[in-house]
């Protein structure tokens, strides 16, 4: 009996057909990084001070200058070290009984009394506005904007799961639909939002539909080619989101509002809607759903616009796992055994630090003063070259090295760039780049080796709960970032490379797996010695089922 991948062979791995909805699929990566990063430029807090109203009738009245306004308005801060206008305090004074009225040359403020802003603030961003702008979430309210960025991640954790179940239950096709109506009607309502409190709750929802989505996507593309093209489409289908994290801050640089911008954000979730006409569902998800004969169309409608011709009996084709083994698993079976639960800590972890360095880096530029465009741009710009080393090293050196390496480069980029002086900008610049580097290459490679140490039994399982260290990542990095950065601009680098030093040195002690048959069962990975090489010629059964697994990664 012809099994899905049989016919594959003969209806073409990757021909015409793939392309096509490989080239489609890859575009729903795009808006997903505006989603994801927009918070640099929609959460932008720009140079901030308190408003007073009767320094700002004087200033008109007396032609003063913004600077010296803004030196009869606000205290000295010294927390950086140098006397700096204070961005949350103002002197509190009675303008109407100075007695003075334009000249201000002998008034003593040493002595005078502070206090909170009481009346706003004032911004100085150049006519653009932030939602930060808008609802004024500076000093003791600037955590809120921590909470901009949770509140996506939250939405992804749930989405992720919820849509994935879905996906399995009802196919990919329609959750992939599903999704983005969800999606486009998500990021609208985040766009009217009337005030903040609604703002992070549409955002949340905004989330729950958009990495699912997303993840849907990329089971799509790798159920359609052969195996030895899944890896390549994998990593290039992640490479789209570098392309979204280029076009952001074009974007960006033209619409100054923060609510049109997410307008743009969410325009493409509309077009794919479209996609009901020009994508099939998964035959391979059909097939395992028992309906065969709707597979067996799709299938000759790919050898079609293939150019070859299906010589087998297609109409007794079967899924791949007829004759495997069912079980039931359990979150437990993740941590029973010693190096089940030693892969399963270590995976986690690298999730989790992947998460929080990359997020955190990117959220960075926002803080740092100078043309956040162009930094923004250069720092996307080398996420591409990740992707390629990661094709290069992983079928010749292995998994494990390049993967301890790309951690142990972004942290020690961050070590470097903190203690780096501002004075040899060109030289932070590029360290920083590099630790980009490395952490993107770090979080695109934990993806697929997370498959390769667990189990068929368990795969799909363990897959899940470890990814879910990847949002709950995100929910932390923007506490660590703005909340510590307030203490040290360069603070939080510290702990991100912390955090990627440790990645890296645990990665070492995971298996190399490259050249190694997939596990099929926990005692697999208890003992793999019994794993057999594919080269040992009694053990052409096992590397034949070893194949059959691979197929559905």
């Amino acid at each position: 009996m012809a099994t899905f991948d049989d016919i594959l062979e003969e209806a073409g791995k990757f021909g015409r057909f793939q392309k096509r909805i490989f080239a489609l699929m890859c575009l729903v990566s795009a808006p997903w990084a505006g989603v994801y990063t927009g918070i640099v430029f929609q959460g932008f807090t720009p140079d901030h001070w308190c408003r007073d109203p009767a320094v700002a009738e004087r200033r008109q009245a007396c032609g003063w200058s913004l600077e010296r306004s803004r030196s009869l308005t606000l205290p000295p801060d010294n927390r950086s070290g140098t006397p700096q206008p204070s961005s949350c305090s103002q002197f509190h004074l009675d303008w109407n009984s100075t007695g003075l009225a334009c000249d201000t040359e002998s008034l003593d403020l040493s002595s005078a009394p502070t206090r909170r802003c009481q009346d706003g603030w004032e911004y100085d961003y150049e006519g653009r506005r932030s939602f930060v702008t808008e609802f004024d979430l500076v000093c003791s309210d600037g955590w809120w904007v921590d909470m901009y960025q949770v509140s996506v991640n939250v939405g992804f954790l749930i989405g992720s799961l919820a849509i994935g179940y879905l996906a399995d239950r009802f196919g990919r096709k329609m959750s992939f639909l599903m999704s983005n109506v969800f999606n486009a009607g998500t990021g609208i309502l985040v766009a009217v939002a009337p005030n903040y409190v609604t703002l992070l709750v549409f955002r949340m929802l905004h989330g729950f539909g958009v990495k699912g989505g997303w993840m849907v996507g990329y089971v799509q593309i790798t159920e359609i080619v052969g195996v030895e093209f899944r890896r390549t489409v994998g990593v290039l289908y992640q490479m789209f989101f570098s392309i979204g994290v280029l076009i952001l801050p074009l974007l960006a640089y033209y619409i100054t509002d923060w609510r049109w911008l997410q307008v743009a954000f969410t325009a493409p979730y509309f077009f794919f809607l479209s996609y009901y006409w020009f994508i099939p569902e998964s035959p391979r998800w059909l097939l395992s759903q028992n309906r065969k004969s709707r597979a067996v169309v799709i299938m000759e409608e790919m050898a079609k616009e293939n150019k070859r011709t299906l010589s087998k009996n297609i109409e007794e084709i079967s899924p791949d796992n007829t004759n495997g083994d069912s079980t039931t698993a359990s979150f437990m079976d993740l941590i029973r055994t010693p190096k089940m639960r030693k892969h399963t800590l270590i995976l986690s972890y690298c999730w989790f630090t992947s998460a929080v360095v990359y997020q955190g880096l990117i959220m960075r530029l926002g803080l740092l003063g100078g043309n956040v465009y162009i930094d923004f741009l250069i720092s996307g710009a080398v996420e591409f070259p990740a992707a390629l080393l990661i094709l290069l090293t992983i079928d010749r050196i292995g998994r494990r090295l390049p993967f301890a390496t790309a951690n142990i480069v972004a942290g020690a980029s961050c070590f470097i760039t903190a203690l780096v002086p501002d004075s040899m900008f060109w030289v932070k610049t590029v360290v920083a780049c590099i630790g980009r580097l490395g952490i993107t290459m770090a979080f695109e490679m934990v993806v697929f080796i997370n498959t390769e140490l667990y189990p068929t039994v368990i795969r799909n399982l363990g897959v899940s709960v470890c990814s879910t260290l990847c949002d709950i990542g995100g929910m932390v990095s923007p506490f660590l970032l703005y909340r510590l950065a307030v203490i040290w601009l360069e603070l939080p680098l510290i702990v991100f490379g912390a955090l990627a030093f440790l990645a890296g040195g645990l990665v070492l002690l995971l298996p190399e797996t490259k050249g190694m048959p997939l596990p099929d069962t926990v005692d697999d990975i208890e003992f793999p010695d019994s794993l057999a090489s594919p080269d040992d010629c009694l053990c052409k059964k096992r590397t034949k089922k070893t194949e059959m697994i691979q197929r559905h990664l």
